[in-house]
């Protein structure tokens, strides 16, 4: 059975570890990249005392997204899978869960940074909010 499934990617390499993973187990299925642009980010990136500086941050934001695509569409030739692509913008793992939710995806592959003990209190982790959020199955990969 083909399944829709969701691959959200931050362009790390733990990232495309859960895209390989995804392409390997899931072949057949539908395979979303999802890239969310965390607004966050912006406070830390913008620019000081810039006019215009929050829509530069945007467009450098989209940017960055349209690379992420290309090098997960570069992955998947290799398997001869062509991924549909999404961005979105809000916090990470809400958006990864809702996403996931509201168009049916079957399953949440995605990778983890693995952090551990005070790193990962302080820091949190996306892919362990998902997994608690998520009425899907997700699989993290390390």
């Amino acid at each position: 059975m083909a399944k829709n499934v969701l691959v959200p990617t931050d362009g790390s390499p733990q990232s495309d570890d859960a895209l390989v993973h995804a392409l390997e187990e899931f072949d057949g299925g539908t395979i979303t990249v999802l890239h969310v642009i965390d607004p966050i980010d912006a406070g830390y990136n913008a620019p000081v005392g810039m006019p215009g500086g929050s829509e530069e941050w945007y467009e450098n934001a989209q940017e960055q997204s349209e690379a992420v695509f290309a090098d997960a569409q570069e992955i998947a030739d290799e398997y001869g899978v062509e991924l549909d692509t999404r961005q979105e913008m809000g916090r990470p793992a809400r958006t990864i869960v809702a996403v996931a939710e509201e168009d049916d995806f079957d399953q949440i592959v995605m990778g983890s940074h693995g952090r551990s003990g005070v790193s990962r209190i302080l820091l949190g982790s996306v892919a362990e909010t998902v997994v608690r959020r998520s009425t899907i199955p997700v699989t993290v990969v390390r």
